[in-house]
């Protein structure tokens, strides 16, 4: 199989050596291997890389924002998560009896996640 290595892809593709591994743990590609453990980038890889920078300045995207758009679609628990806060509407606690209240409670909510004893002035 003709291939190239990780450095020679860089060179072609315009992506650093750094970033191409960073590609990789996002699982967005998946160059085979040598025998010796080396990354090897063939003609598939090396369009997907394209077709990513691509996809990347076509829609003003990151790739942090593609990876995660990889792990919606391969995790059900985080895909209904995010699903059920996009659709989730605020709603008043029970036991808050009015609004001045409820900000209250937020803020002291918003204030023991993060880690502080005392409330922020407003």
């Amino acid at each position: 199989m003709a291939a190239l290595t990780i450095n020679e892809a860089a060179e072609t593709t315009g992506w650093s050596a750094r970033m191409l591994r960073y590609i990789e743990r996002e699982g967005l590609i998946e160059p085979a291997r040598s025998d010796a453990g080396y990354r090897l980038y063939g003609p598939g890889e090396l369009q997907r890389l394209r077709t990513l920078r691509e996809l990347l300045a076509e829609h003003d995207i990151s790739l942090g924002d593609v990876g995660f758009a990889l792990r919606l679609r391969s995790d059900a628990g985080l895909r209904d998560a995010v699903e059920g806060w996009l659709a989730a509407e605020p709603r008043r606690p029970a036991g808050v009896a009015a609004d001045d209240d409820w900000l209250r409670f937020e803020q002291l909510k918003h204030e023991r996640l993060l880690g502080r004893s005392e409330p922020a002035a407003a």
